[in-house]
């Protein structure tokens, strides 16, 4: 055979895939350095509103999750990649999901269940079905509940907002539901913070300002936080109409607990949410459905955590559903009408 001759591959050994199959040229490492700068307005506005010790939150379980992962990485043979930024992420998501009154080997405790339980045991980064960091919070809300719903009024040193207790205050949502739709908190307050909640969860223009950076850089797609945020909009709204005197008003909702949080940074994570566009749509929807059926009906008052794990269960059949046709596949043959 001539050196020039082009040997084809066997064609019985090509594989047809749906897409996507375009490659680009982000990181692992620059799109975990953009999304932590994202949430950094949301981190010092916990800081401001929460005091020094929401810092060490943060810091505690940023640094827990690190060392679980380098801990996790020697065990399994594996080369240590905890470079790449995605420890740190799960432990800043999983100390924004707590409240600053959280212990800190709760931090400790949160930050290995998260690496080890919702991440490392799946075979790591781009393997595990579930948001690590939502693991590790739902664990800890399942195991401490008291001190996972115990919330500090937000104060600073020179400023002090009282809502329920001057020490302790309950979250708009918890206080909704006891006061059977009755709403002691203004928009004004809920839009900037000044409530009761994890550290991370309450200001709502730091949030959105993280939010549109990812979405101005394409890191994350526009359609699952804006599909998500309507249909709470409109089941809570219609909720609220056919019972205004024990449903809260769909604005109530939006500005309220870990809706922005988590639908701008746990619904939109690459690895546990579908690929195509269709499926993002649905899976942004299915969130906002469990998310209003909880907050609305459940014993919890809130269901954004419960809601995203719950959709990143269902992330394989959704791809399944609304995978493209592959280039290059036959179409089906009409069917003949007998005579």
């Amino acid at each position: 055979m001539s050196e020039n001759t082009i040997r084809l591959p066997d064609t019985s050994k090509l594989v047809i895939s749906s897409s996507p199959h375009l490659h680009e040229d982000d990181s692992v490492r620059r799109i975990m350095f953009m999304v932590i700068v994202a949430l950094l307005p949301a981190c010092a506005a916990g800081a401001w509103f929460f005091g020094p010790r929401a810092l060490w939150v943060l810091l505690v379980c940023v640094a827990s999750c690190i060392a679980s992962e380098i801990l996790c990485t020697r065990l399994m043979g594996r080369e240590v990649h905890v470079d790449d930024g995605s420890a740190a992420l799960t432990g800043l998501l999983l100390g924004m999901n707590l409240p600053v009154t959280a212990p800190t080997w709760m931090c400790v405790i949160g930050s290995v269940i998260a690496i080890v339980l919702g991440k490392m045991i799946y075979g790591g980064l781009g393997y595990n079905p579930f948001n690590p960091a939502l693991v590790g919070r739902v664990a800890l809300l399942l195991a401490c509940p008291t001190a996972m719903t115990t919330w500090v009024a937000p104060m600073t040193n020179h400023l002090e907002w009282a809502g329920v207790n001057s020490v302790t205050q309950a979250t708009p949502l918890g206080v909704s539901e006891l006061t059977a739709g009755a709403l002691p908190f203004s928009y004004w307050n809920l839009f900037w913070g000044r409530t009761g909640g994890c550290i991370g969860e309450t200001c709502v223009p730091a949030l959105l300002l993280g939010g549109i950076f990812l979405i101005a850089l394409n890191i994350i797609r526009w359609q699952v936080p804006v599909f998500y945020l309507a249909t709470v909009a409109l089941i809570t709204g219609v909720t609220h109409w056919l019972a205004q005197a024990q449903c809260a008003p769909p604005l109530y909702h939006l500005l309220s607990g870990g809706l922005m949080l988590g639908a701008f940074f746990m619904a939109t994570d690459m690895v546990t949410t579908p690929l195509s566009r269709k499926g993002a749509v649905v899976f942004a929807i299915g969130c906002g459905v469990l998310t209003s059926v909880i907050r609305i009906w459940g014993s919890y008052p809130e269901g954004v955590s419960f809601s995203i794990l719950i959709m990143n269960s269902l992330t394989p059949l959704i791809d399944r559903w609304t995978a493209g046709k592959p280039f290059g596949t036959p179409r089906r043959a009409p069917r003949e009408v007998k005579p």
